[in-house]
């Protein structure tokens, strides 16, 4: 038996235990609350409603949503479900992009075969010269993916039959003998030395490695890193100046970027974002990345590229021949998803996911484009595209106002 004293400290530590199991759970913490802000347009309030739902219903603490019409901005807004005390999501608050970043980079790679730097059916293996590892052969097919492969993900590469080499940085660090983090050169020579699963140009397969290829052929031909290339031939002209490459880690977190929430996975340190930078490592706020979007509603005078250039972008890949295409079938372009409805008129889109954020970003035929960004991703994450599109059918009167001026 415990004597008395022994008695009263087992009763305070019990209840020391049980007050702070209780402190902890969510009905005894601060409670969410919903904030809106940027320029409130009551005429769009539909998207207020729709952000809304779905935030609060999957626990999404951080959004925004910037939205075009004609190539104007005429909706820009932030929004919180978090704790009171917490900050407030502003319309510029910086996200990762994660994917939104290809058709960036198949911008930047466009713009170079504009300028006659180089051509799409350049080889890629002779502009990049990486080794292989110590007693590997390269794959006999490397040496025929082409430029144009690689935007189309027709480089040969398949994830789902293999791994992504792109989140496999212990897996090359011990191949090669080389320390952590390992660099887009060691990846490289890594992947020289793996077989590819099918002959390139034959069949499409989504390849963050492929996209990883192009950011580092971007500097081959420039002399440039990839971010500054960007910065300067394809966001400048566009007055879009805060964008760069986003940290993995927590502490390296830039002035404006929101905080990443994931559960089952972590949201820092778990990936090399900065290896990604080509393919997925961008930071951009949705009203910067929506004005990138419009660059091309007028191809006869967009700031970046041609029209030529611009339908090269869109244009169906050589595996999908023009007379089997039925209008309204869903394809990859260069950096865009693509559905051709004929005389012009076509939707494109691209998705975005990583530990922590996910991200939308589309171009709808009637003249209006949408960037949505989350600090968090989860199963059913991809129902904001048609949640969206039907937020913009409702539209019935789009306001005159352009708030880029007052943004950008």
């Amino acid at each position: 038996m415990f004597n008395k004293p022994a008695v009263n400290i087992i009763k305070t530590v019990i209840l020391l235990i049980i007050c702070s199991f209780l402190t902890s759970c969510s009905v005894f913490t601060s409670p969410r609350v919903w904030r809106q802000t940027g320029p409130e347009v009551p005429e769009l309030s539909v998207f207020d409603k729709t952000m809304k739902d779905f935030m609060v219903s999957r626990k999404v603490s951080a959004g925004s949503l910037a939205i075009t019409y004609n190539s104007r901005l005429v909706f820009a807004r932030g929004y919180t479900w978090s704790k009171a005390d917490s900050p407030a999501t502003e319309p510029m608050a910086l996200f990762r992009i994660a994917s939104l970043s290809k058709p960036i980079t198949s911008a930047g790679i466009l713009k170079l075969a504009e300028d006659k730097r180089l051509s799409l059916d350049d080889k890629v293996m002779e502009i990049l010269s990486f080794g292989t590892p110590e007693g590997e052969t390269p794959d006999p097919n490397l040496k025929k993916v082409t430029i144009l492969h690689l935007l189309e993900h027709l480089g040969g590469w398949d994830r789902d039959k293999t791994f992504d080499p792109m989140f496999a940085d212990e897996k090359i660090s011990k191949t090669l003998g080389v320390p952590m983090p390992v660099s887009q050169a060691d990846i490289i020579t890594f992947m020289n030395g793996r077989p590819l699963q099918y002959e390139p140009g034959t069949k499409f397969a989504y390849s963050n490695y492929g996209y990883c290829l192009l950011g580092r052929v971007i500097e081959q031909i420039t002399g440039m890193s990839y971010e500054d290339y960007i910065k300067r031939f394809v966001l400048s002209p566009l007055g879009i100046t805060r964008m760069q490459i986003g940290h993995s880690n927590l502490d390296d977190r830039v002035p404006g970027e929101v905080a990443y929430e994931s559960k089952k996975e972590s949201a820092y340190g778990s990936f090399n974002l900065e290896n990604m930078d080509s393919h997925g490592g961008w930071l951009l706020s949705a009203p910067e990345l929506v004005r990138f979007a419009a660059a091309f509603d007028d191809p006869a005078n967009c700031p970046i590229l041609s029209a030529a250039s611009i339908e090269t972008m869109f244009s169906l890949p050589a595996t999908i021949a023009r007379e089997n295409y039925k209008p309204g079938e869903k394809y990859y372009a260069c950096g865009w998803d693509v559905r051709d409805y004929g005389n012009g008129r076509r939707n494109t889109w691209h998705t975005g996911s990583l530990p922590g954020c996910y991200t939308f970003m589309s171009r709808w035929s009637n003249g209006v484009n949408c960037v949505v960004l989350f600090n968090k991703r989860g199963d059913g994450f991809e129902v904001i595209d048609p949640l969206l599109w039907k937020a913009v059918k409702s539209v019935s009167n789009w306001p005159e106002h352009d708030l880029f001026d007052g943004m950008l």
